[in-house]
């Protein structure tokens, strides 16, 4: 079955002005002018503010920004890697994704000693990412990276479910399949009980999903589809430059796999921003994206799509 989103627009006939680069760009623009300085772990330094939000209607295209250029292959990549469970950037690397190479490879330097490893420095991070691609053994030791997101999203453990995990995301399909109504809709990764063991704990550490019955005009559109669904992630820490638009492509492509996955229709996307931050070191590029004009959105068609497995099909359209 494929979903061709571009066919809902087209029916819809709606204005699909870019109010999401809008909204982007407005949220830069108020971190440049309001945030506060603040330190932060990298020792880079950041400005800051607190309690932002970014909402979304999937009927006006899809959320991949157009003021700046999107890897979006890198970040279907990643989203893969959570819905398959899996913590090892093996994966990533193997297809070329490279966001959790650092994370990896600082936890391989902060322990590494000559008299374990009988050589007098230790790897480059080119290095270290080529071997996490050739040696399997190296790959299982130091490509781990402790029970973050896919961990949780598909076998989050407690004292009294140990031997067998809770599968969060198939059991959220199953709920959206015979309780659509429900408002325990939520997928959640801070395990507090497991923090210390991440090499980073989840900066969006949890999505809420709520759906409704279609409209009479979304129904001649949509014809068998009887619901639409939206998301709401929630987010502590924000990189507004470089993870903000990762973030927000990776949860609508999501909100669509679950909309394709249930037969509903993809609604509204919804993220809740903790402290939103700018690097000291991106200020020069937020400058320069806030100035920039925007394009329409594009459009997205999937197929094949296996949500539980963390496997589909996708092509972008009109992304400029």
């Amino acid at each position: 079955m494929i979903m061709d989103y571009s066919i809902f627009l087209m029916n819809n006939n709606l204005n699909t002005m870019n109010n999401l680069d809008k909204q982007y760009q407005t949220l830069l623009q108020d971190i440049l002018d309001n945030g506060v300085e603040k330190n932060e772990r990298t020792g880079t330094g950041t400005i800051s503010v607190f309690g932002r939000q970014i909402r979304h209607k999937m009927s006006e295209g899809f959320p991949l920004l157009t003021t700046k250029k999107m890897a979006f292959k890198t970040m279907v990549t990643e989203l893969l890697w959570f819905l398959r469970g899996d913590t090892n950037i093996k994966f990533l690397v193997d297809n070329n994704c490279h966001i959790w190479d650092g994370d990896a490879y600082k936890r391989y330097h902060n322990t590494w000693d000559m008299d374990t490893y009988g050589v007098s420095e230790p790897l480059s991070i080119e290095q270290f990412v080529e071997k996490i691609k050739t040696n399997d053994e190296f790959a299982e030791a130091w490509g781990e990276l402790g029970p973050i997101y896919g961990k949780h999203w598909r076998n989050w453990k407690t004292f009294f479910t140990q031997k067998q995990g809770v599968d969060q995301i198939q059991n959220l399909i199953n709920d959206l399949k015979t309780n659509p109504d429900s408002r325990r809709l939520m997928v959640n990764a801070w395990n507090v009980g497991e923090l210390d063991q991440m090499t980073l704990p989840p900066c969006h550490y949890g999505f809420q999903v709520y759906t409704r019955l279609t409209t009479r005009e979304e129904k001649i559109v949509n014809p068998g589809k009887y619901r639409a669904i939206s998301l709401m992630w929630n987010q502590r820490s924000v990189d507004t430059f470089l993870g903000l638009p990762f973030n927000i492509a990776s949860y609508g492509t999501l909100l669509m796999l679950l909309a394709e996955e249930c037969n509903m229709i993809p609604g509204e996307l919804i993220g809740n921003l903790g402290d939103t931050h700018l690097y000291k070191n991106h200020i020069d590029q937020a400058n320069e994206q806030c100035g920039r004009q925007s394009y329409d959105l594009p459009t997205i068609e999937l197929s094949n799509v296996d949500t539980i497995n963390g496997e589909f099909d996708y092509e972008i359209k009109g992304y400029k």
